[in-house]
């Protein structure tokens, strides 16, 4: 099964199932003196758990990170960085009375097809589990892009019907921790949560969208062609369970303007050449213009419901199914931190392709 890797310079692989006995990544190509800020680590990791009992899934891990290469004394040492995170409380048996069910919305169906065999504790390899590798990653490359003053942060912008204002892009980072679903404006986040509650008591679930900014980000990365910067950053975020779509700036928005509305005229700004609006999002012809840069994730509904829903088995007989166990009702905000670390993967794959790291001088 190939599909593990991600990156051209820094290069990550995970690997693991969600019941098996640990998830774990291997991070390449992360340059060497780079202090490791080991409460960032925690704190990211920390985001990613369920946080919220109404709407997301009991089931709790400890999520604490065992390095076991590429650190000596709290810096990394430029070698491969492995680490791993023992799984601990999970309940296979859960998942017994569906193990020859196609599972609507879940790639039960599709994984057998390909494989002919499908790990159906948890989903395994195609559970969200698989993405606490990714944030522990994720964490690493935003301390190198912290080195450089670039600021990445995420924030829920529409929940199922409930939506914030599309222009309300400019948000403190303590403004969106404080809702506990990661949406900066109160009253939407109270709309969102009473929502939540009704869909929670009808056994159903929801989506939304995930609206992240990079704030300093040099101008000139990404390269022409196959691996324009925004090519790089949507297939990133496109990976993540649950993801369906993906757009950069004004997005698919854009289709209903004018070209002369679209265009971002450039001006002449404190001694610098910058673009005087941002429809484009930070990015033009793939390579970043050194605005800020703007992108929206869709996540679908999660699809394990207790709703009662048709399919059929691995015979073609069809079958009636209620989804139990321990799942999440919405999982939008837990998606933040994720999408997060997919962004500050690609950047800082990119600053060290364009030649960027902690020991130049030279910022672009």
């Amino acid at each position: 099964m190939g599909g593990s890797l991600l990156g051209r310079h820094l290069q990550l692989m995970t690997f693991g199932e969600s019941h098996g006995a640990a998830m774990g990544g291997v991070l390449d190509g992360f340059p060497a003196g780079i202090p490791v800020d080991y409460a960032l680590l925690r704190q990211q990791l920390l985001r990613r758990k369920p946080m919220h009992p109404d709407f997301e899934t009991p089931r709790h891990e400890k999520d604490e990170i065992e390095i076991l290469s590429g650190v000596l004394d709290g810096v990394t040492l430029g070698t491969p960085i492995a680490f791993i995170f023992r799984n601990e409380n999970f309940k296979s048996i859960e998942y017994q009375s569906f193990k020859n069910i196609y599972r609507p919305g879940h790639a039960d169906y599709t994984w057998d097809k390909k494989f002919g065999f499908h790990d159906n504790r948890g989903g395994g390899r195609a559970s969200a589990r698989e993405t606490v590798a990714r944030v522990a990653a994720g964490t690493f490359a935003r301390m190198l892009l912290q080195q450089h003053g670039v600021l990445v942060y995420g924030f829920v912008s529409s929940l199922g019907t409930v939506t914030m204002p599309e222009d309300a892009i400019d948000f403190s980072v303590q403004a969106i921790e404080q809702s506990a679903l990661r949406c900066p404006d109160k009253e939407v986040s109270q709309r969102m949560e009473s929502l939540l509650t009704k869909v929670a008591k009808e056994g159903d679930s929801l989506g939304g969208t995930i609206t992240c900014v990079v704030k300093n980000c040099p101008s000139g990365l990404g390269e022409p062609v196959f691996d324009k910067l925004d090519s790089a950053l949507t297939s990133a975020i496109m990976s993540i369970p649950a993801i369906k779509g993906v757009e950069v700036g004004a997005g698919f928005r854009s289709t209903l303007m004018k070209g002369s509305e679209l265009n971002d005229p450039f001006v002449y700004n404190e001694g610098r050449v910058v673009p005087g609006k941002n429809d484009a999002g930070g990015i033009l012809g793939g390579i970043s213009s050194g605005a800020d840069i703007h992108l929206r994730a869709a996540l679908k509904p999660v699809s394990s419901i207790r709703k009662k829903q048709h399919t059929v088995d691995n015979d073609g007989a069809p079958v009636d199914l209620s989804v139990k166990g321990r799942h999440d009702v919405c999982v939008v905000s837990r998606t933040v931190p994720i999408v997060e670390a997919m962004v500050c993967l690609v950047l800082a794959d990119m600053l060290l392709r364009q030649g960027i790291n902690s020991h130049d001088a030279k910022y672009l």
